[in-house]
């Protein structure tokens, strides 16, 4: 069996932080950058590895609630009724998604070219949404909203779209402010982050992890807990950035360069 070895468990945590709280896809570049460094991360078990990467994205969101816990204070606090609705048509459509075709979709779109691809698609996509007017505030969502933005999350679940990045192109095309529209995306993105952790994990314990394998696994998810505490200002660079262009232009770039040395590979 291939072994996860613990620097690059190290590396890709550290990898999940900024690029799980900017729009440029955390899976995308856990897929791409082993791929490119000749990395054997792709010979592992695919189960293990799915769930190696869920333990990145659960080390991320715990960051998340900690370093945000004055925001989801203040969200659980002015929870009222008419939020459920709203939580719910935002989390059930990439909750119904991930249980019908999360092992088609892995096996079909999680390969390096098609998540370059979508990478690229992805930037085309944030690009058009960044031109949209910013006249509404978060207080002002409502159900259609939430739904339209969950199934952007939905179709997040393909490698390389970036959650943040589909809901935040959703929202914006929805005309809501940046600012606000990033904060959508942080609320929506972290039952659906816990939710897959938790699942995850329950198939593990009822599974069973090698060791060498939930080593990778506690150090990687360690790794990503620090990375996203440290990377936290992001967040504010992020509201306050005027434009979703240049991170359109960085995913644009990474898949471009990635596709190009995936197919010159290829052809040798």
């Amino acid at each position: 069996m291939t072994r996860l070895p613990v620097g690059e468990a190290v590396a890709l945590g550290a990898i999940q932080g900024p690029s799980e709280l900017l729009p440029v896809s955390s899976s995308g570049h856990l897929i791409l950058i082993p791929s490119l460094l000749g990395w054997r991360y792709r010979d592992l078990d695919p189960e293990l590895r799915k769930s190696f990467e869920v333990a990145l994205h659960a080390g991320g969101a715990f960051a998340l609630l900690i370093g945000l816990r004055h925001e989801v204070a203040e969200y659980v606090r002015s929870f009222a009724p008419a939020n459920l609705a709203t939580l719910t048509l935002s989390f059930a459509p990439a909750a119904l998604v991930a249980l019908r075709f999360e092992r088609p979709i892995e096996e079909r779109l999680g390969q390096p070219v098609p998540v370059a691809c979508a990478l690229i698609a992805g930037s085309a996509a944030m690009a058009l949404a960044d031109g949209a007017p910013e006249q509404r505030g978060r207080d002002q969502a409502g159900p259609l909203d939430a739904l339209a933005i969950g199934l952007a999350q939905a179709c997040a679940l393909a490698p390389g779209v970036s959650r943040n990045g589909a809901t935040l192109t959703a929202a914006r095309l929805l005309r809501f402010r940046r600012a606000d529209a990033n904060v959508i995306s942080r609320q929506i993105a972290l039952p659906v982050i816990l939710g897959a952790a938790t699942l995850k994990g329950v198939r593990l314990a009822k599974r069973g992890v090698p060791p060498d394998i939930a080593r990778g696994m506690a150090t990687g998810a360690a790794s990503a807990f620090v990375s996203t505490l440290l990377s936290l200002r992001l967040i504010t660079m992020l509201e306050r950035s005027r434009s979703l262009r240049p991170y359109a232009a960085y995913r644009a770039g990474l898949g471009a360069v990635a596709l190009g040395g995936l197919l010159s590979r290829g052809s040798r």
